[in-house]
């Protein structure tokens, strides 16, 4: 066999194993969103490959990956463990991440092209169709999409960086905000206003709502933390 070949093999090798890591940690991730992991539980490694059916090897690198979003810790003597931030904590992140989001929906006005606005309406059919056949994970998706697509809109590396850090640190709570019908409802008359006010490229108004769609998934995410406590 020539080097390349064995290269060739190795490269592919690499591929595939890299593959396989992130499928487990979009796996993974839905667990955690939906509360088959809840905060605070130890992953419990042998449980998880054998449900999944994979080795401890791309299982780890998913981990990893976790771990560097921030939905899980990876704590010495214990393994890895579903983050557990506070309300405080919370509190702060969607505050933060609704003045990244406010100034992405200002830029993006300024910015987006006639393309992107379709494609973001496209989303936002997608999303619709999901929420009325109840599909709350599919939901969820789409609507991340959107918010990317805002983000990307806006032209700034350094903006996108900022916000898929601190929004993958988020992720279960703003899946956790729609979980109760009546304010799930809410968050998709927000999204039509996001929307109109991309359409209409007004800076002021869709920053305003953007603002305004993340102080509300505090007050839905605090509604649902007190019902679970009651």
């Amino acid at each position: 066999m020539s080097l390349d070949t064995e290269l060739d093999i190795k490269q592919t090798k690499e591929i595939v194993r890299l593959t396989l890591s992130e499928q487990i940690s979009n796996r993974l991730r839905d667990m955690i969103i939906q509360n088959q992991l809840a905060p605070g539980d130890r992953i419990r490694e042998r449980d998880i490959c054998l449900e999944l059916q994979v080795s401890r090897t791309p299982l780890r690198e998913a981990l990893q990956k976790l771990a560097s979003e921030g939905l899980i810790e990876l704590v010495p003597n214990c393994g890895a463990v579903i983050s557990a931030p506070n309300p405080e904590e919370i509190a702060d992140m969607l505050q933060v991440l609704g003045v990244l989001e406010a100034f992405a929906g200002e830029r993006a006005c300024a910015l987006v092209t006639q393309e992107e606005i379709n494609e973001i309406k496209a989303l936002q059919y997608e999303m619709l169709a999901a929420f009325a056949r109840g599909d709350r994970l599919g939901y969820f998706k789409l609507n991340q999409r959107i918010h990317l697509a805002i983000i990307t809109a806006a032209r700034s590396e350094t903006l996108l960086s900022m916000h898929t850090r601190l929004n993958a640190r988020l992720y279960r709570i703003r899946y956790q905000s729609n979980l109760r019908n009546e304010l799930w409802g809410s968050a998709v008359s927000e999204h039509n206003d996001i929307l109109a006010a991309l359409e209409e490229r007004n800076a002021e108004k869709l920053s305003r709502v953007l603002r305004q769609h993340l102080r509300s998934t505090w007050e839905k995410v605090s509604e649902v933390m007190m019902a679970e406590d009651h």
